[in-house]
């Protein structure tokens, strides 16, 4: 898309007050080219109250020695970024070079600085995900459980290659107030690690200098974020990351006059958007599982530093915090597993958990399993990791021992504020089925960013096997062709028409017409569970099309009943999709789906005379047959599609046996 058509697009989304104030940003963004409003010269920091440490010193963690190799891989220039394993961008870095295309980005002004363009800065995921700094906890932390010298010189090497290579306010690392804020947590976490105001790394004149290089940066990042906050369209999990960098920068460094404005800007801000950007069913809604999982970090986060240092944050925020929690302890099967509904970027706050296969959505419920004594949260997320042993300390594990381990998993099983409901039978056991239906709205705000066009979608886990899948996300502001695949309705189990998206795409976080999905009827008891929805992303074509879906669960029988109904006048063409995961043995008979993973097996069986079913894997052309685990990495899976011309009301029966 050209840039000329994304702002005309953008343009269609705003609020007449959105425009104004855009206006009024760009013409700050234009006085900061000549220094007006800027921080080039921070006052001096005083350092005679800093915040108290937040950071559970261990004299070893469970997996140090997963720790050691990654921080000793870090140092020898080889690093994890997304896909790209063993990345080698060398130490320290090239902070502005993209180590995936060899684009150097320039050292414009970072607000003029169009980090979109792919010819200008590359991939640019692959630039501001290692400045996030998530490498230098991970030394600090070496240096801390190993006492090792090394890790504590490279820490120094490495923070400041990045204050040297990307001076304020100069280039892509100076653009997105999100950036920054992650970054100031990072540095939040690593200067408890490292030791705090009587680091070795300061004991000298030489080191008392690289402090304060450090500490004006500090101010420096604060000052960028509460000048530059996402508002209007934007608002939504980058305005919650910037609040938490604030907050948690000004009560660690609270160091000069504004610090105690931008702490009491940043918690009132937090609190305000942890109500307003999640459903009180617990469903945040950006609509994407990874978000929340982001969102959740953050507020645990938060919640740490606040009480750590003298202060809390209010009932009603808490109360949203357990909410979310609880959404993501009923879409987790009995083996961990979790939905990919909406985006996903991998993004993690900080780094604290090195163990391979480490489970972020299994650590949140320990967390929150501690924060609110929730037994039924710590069944789910079985061990105590690292991550909550440097949040909570022995306190921690203390409460953890003494909280009951028998709680059943009872999920609820309808959110109808967050759009989802869960259907099934043996939650928590081996025997488990868990399906959720999704019949939430696309996304948060006008353009809805981290949406996918999955109205009426359904997934399915057997015994801790997943079936039908959501398949992820892979990209994000390259490779246009893959970022609408992974995010348009052929990329998810529901029905597509014409070929057409069910909402229709605006730009790589955009989106225009939106579907509105609608549970009409929704049941549960001992026997079965039935849901009934519908959406009208088709109606907007000229023969409008109406597409509504049955599904009902016999726990008995152990059947899935899905019935696909389309209203319409005209003729059209109508694609039904079943996604499988990898590692499911798939195949296909006529209209037969035989599909085994591990011991657990399911019989599919379809109807409709002049529909005709075919199997596709990894299909380029189309695409179609993929599934993206991880950012910026896919693989293969098996997809079957049914398709049929119809005119006038049409009904698909697909019928799923549960036979293991």
């Amino acid at each position: 898309m050209s840039s000329l058509a994304w702002k005309i697009n953008r343009l269609k989304l705003m609020s007449p007050a959105e425009f104004v104030w855009r206006t009024a940003k760009h013409g700050q963004k234009i006085a900061a080219r000549f220094g007006i409003g800027t921080a080039k010269r921070p006052p001096a920091a005083s350092l005679d109250a800093l915040g108290r440490s937040f950071v559970c010193i261990p004299s070893a963690t469970n997996d140090v020695g997963d720790l050691i190799t990654v921080a000793d891989e870090i140092i020898a220039g080889r690093w994890r970024v997304f896909a790209m394993d063993a990345l080698p961008l060398g130490f320290p870095p090239r902070w502005n070079r993209d180590p995936k295309t060899g684009t150097v980005a320039p050292l414009a002004p970072g607000k003029s600085v169009d980090y979109r363009r792919e010819e200008l800065v590359g991939d640019i995921k692959y630039l501001w995900e290692p400045a996030r700094h998530l490498e230098l906890v991970t030394l600090a932390l070496a240096w801390r459980v190993s006492g090792n010298p090394a890790y504590l010189g490279v820490s120094r090497t490495l923070l400041d290659s990045w204050l040297e290579q990307c001076p304020y306010p100069l280039g892509v690392h100076w653009t997105s107030s999100l950036e920054l804020a992650v970054r100031l947590v990072n540095w939040a976490f690593a200067w408890h690690l490292l030791g705090g105001e009587h680091s070795p790394l300061f004991s000298d004149a030489d080191g008392a200098a690289f402090r304060d290089r450090w500490l004006a940066s500090v101010y420096q990042h604060c000052h960028f974020i509460a000048g530059y906050f996402s508002r209007h369209s934007s608002a939504n999990n980058h305005l919650f990351g910037e609040y938490m960098g604030l907050f948690v920068a000004s009560l660690n460094w609270p160091c000069w006059r504004k610090s105690t404005r931008w702490a009491v800007l940043a918690k009132a801000g937090l609190e305000e958007e942890a109500a307003r950007q999640n459903f009180s069913d617990g469903v945040n809604k950006e609509q994407a599982v990874y978000y929340q999982h982001e969102v959740m970090d953050m507020m645990l986060i938060c919640h740490v530093v606040a009480t750590a240092n003298g202060t809390s944050f209010s009932a009603p925020f808490m109360q949203r915090l357990e909410r979310l929690a609880e959404f993501v302890h009923s879409l987790m099967d009995v083996n961990g597993n979790v939905p990919m509904i909406g985006d996903a970027d991998d993004a993690e706050m900080v780094r604290l958990a090195y163990t391979p296969g480490w489970n972020r959505f299994r650590s949140l419920l320990c967390s929150c399993a501690l924060l609110f004594g929730r037994a039924d949260f710590k069944a789910k997320a079985g061990d105590f990791d690292a991550k909550n042993a440097l949040l909570f300390g022995e306190s921690g594990v203390q409460l953890w021992q003494e909280l009951s381990a028998a709680g059943t998993d009872t999920p609820r099983r309808e959110f109808p504020q967050g759009g989802y409901w869960v259907l099934g039978d043996q939650f928590g056991r081996p025997n488990e089925v868990r399906a959720v239906v999704d019949a939430a709205p696309l996304g948060y705000l006008s353009i809805a960013a981290h949406g996918h066009a999955d109205a009426l979608s359904l997934m399915l886990s057997v015994g801790g096997m997943p079936f039908l899948i959501d398949p992820g996300t892979f990209a994000y502001h390259t490779q246009k062709k893959w970022r609408d695949y992974f995010r348009g309705t052929s990329a998810h189990n529901t029905v597509r028409i014409d070929g057409q998206d069910q909402s229709v795409i605006g730009g790589n976080f955009m989106w225009l017409a939106k579907a509105k999905a609608t549970c009409e009827q929704w049941s549960s008891d001992e026997g079965c569970d039935h849901f009934l929805g519908s959406h009208d992303g088709y109606m907007r074509l000229g023969d409008p099309v109406l597409h509504r879906r049955t599904i009902d669960f016999d726990k008995t029988a152990r059947v899935l009943t899905v019935i696909d109904e389309v209203s319409c006048q005209a003729v059209h063409e109508v694609e039904l999709f079943w996604h499988f995961a990898p590692g499911c043995s798939v195949s296909l008979s006529a209209k037969q789906v035989l599909a085994s993973h591990g011991a657990q097996r399911l019989l599919m069986d379809f109807s409709g005379d002049e529909s005709v079913a075919d199997l596709v894997q990894g299909d380029d052309s189309a695409p179609l047959g993929w599934y993206s685990e991880a950012f910026d990495s896919k693989v293969p899976c098996v997809v079957i599609r049914q398709r049929a011309h119809v005119e006038g009301a049409a009904k698909f029966v697909s019928m799923i046996s549960i036979i293991s």
